[in-house]
């Protein structure tokens, strides 16, 4: 009797385990944190403003169990497979990889957007191509890892990234390549066999890749996002540094808000902006600005449920009765007419 109470024991200790303690490849979201945007960007010879603040907004990600699995039925929350979220990448660190380099890419067209709204010069150079993730048919697959950069081709540097592309793909499938790469901010050499690539039935690597660049600014713009990974706080970090070279005056406004930014200035769609809105309302925000992102028919058909982000913004706003106002924004220069308005009344 007492053996079998302790076996008895030692199943529930088990099942306990499992369903509390062991994760799943299983991914919750929910509403993450605003964070000031202002002590992570320094413009030379720039004082810090101090009469309002600017946030960006992020969603919090964890890996689910089975127990914290049915958060997902939590108001504004949400659940996603692995398998979803990481879709074609191999495994969660190239994804973490993946959105280091958004970030980076949308830092510096932050820069170019900010500089280029207030009509000051800036330089973009080209700095060699980033290793996104390498399929398994390639010949380097244990050379290059995800976040390599490829600075050279057989001793040459290219001038942008197509020129990269068509410099391999005018070589022959069995042909060796030397390349030069930088990892950690240190320069080796590899070498490896070009592969006649599945995809495309043209002689390649074997490999995903994105254009690195690096934008010169005078004054010299430095931004420090930390952990924080992926492309939307382009917006946000814009009106930062576009707010510190012209001395936009903020009057004690709290902006927040999400959204994408190219060289053009063009803001463009984000994921999670109900959890985004949910974070900025808790942190006490007068506005959100929100991609302007109309839904048109051809869209609808292909997916019915298919929401803009202004639509949930105003959704979320009106669940959780906030007072912060909604903007919808298409381009930098919105949210500053927006912004100058308000501060000239």
């Amino acid at each position: 009797m007492k053996k079998r109470k302790i076996v008895k024991g030692i199943i529930y200790a088990i099942i306990f385990y499992l369903f509390f303690f062991v994760p799943i490849p299983y991914y919750i979201e929910r509403p993450g944190s605003a964070v000031e945007i202002n002590p992570l960007i320094e413009v030379e010879g720039v004082v810090d403003p101090v009469d309002g603040r600017y946030m960006l907004t992020t969603v919090e990600m964890f890996q689910a169990t089975p127990f914290t699995s049915f958060f997902q039925f939590l108001p504004f929350h949400s659940g996603v497979w692995e398998s979803q979220l990481l879709g074609q990448i191999d495994n969660y660190e190239e994804y973490r990889t993946m959105q280091r380099y958004f970030m980076s890419n949308s830092i510096d067209m932050a820069k170019v957007a900010a500089f280029e709204e207030a009509g000051l010069s800036y330089d973009i150079d080209y700095l060699g191509v980033y290793v996104m993730s390498v399929s398994d048919e390639s010949q380097f697959e244990d050379e290059l890892s995800p976040g390599d950069s490829i600075l050279e081709l057989n001793g040459e540097r290219f001038d942008n990234t197509q020129q990269f592309v068509d410099s391999v793909s005018g070589k022959n499938a069995g042909d060796t390549v030397s390349l030069l790469i930088e990892r950690d901010g240190e320069e080796l050499t590899v070498d490896g066999d070009l592969v006649l690539l599945e995809s495309t039935g043209q002689p390649g690597i074997g490999i995903t890749l994105v254009t690195r660049s690096q934008v010169e600014t005078d004054p010299t713009v430095a931004i420090n996002s930390g952990n924080i990974g992926g492309p939307s706080a382009g917006l946000m970090f814009a009106l930062e540094v576009y707010t510190q070279i012209t001395d936009l005056p903020l009057n004690n406004l709290q902006v927040a808000g999400t959204g994408t930014i190219n060289e053009f200035g063009e803001v463009g769609r984000i994921g999670g902006v109900d959890k985004k809105v949910v974070a900025a309302d808790r942190e006490g925000a007068d506005i959100f600005f929100v991609p302007d992102d109309p839904v048109d028919e051809e869209t609808i058909a292909l997916i019915p449920d298919y929401v803009s982000n202004y639509d949930l913004a105003l959704e979320t706003a009106e669940a959780i009765d906030t007072e912060m106002e909604i903007v919808p924004v298409q381009h930098i220069s919105d949210a500053i007419s927006y912004l100058n308005l308000l501060v000239s009344n």
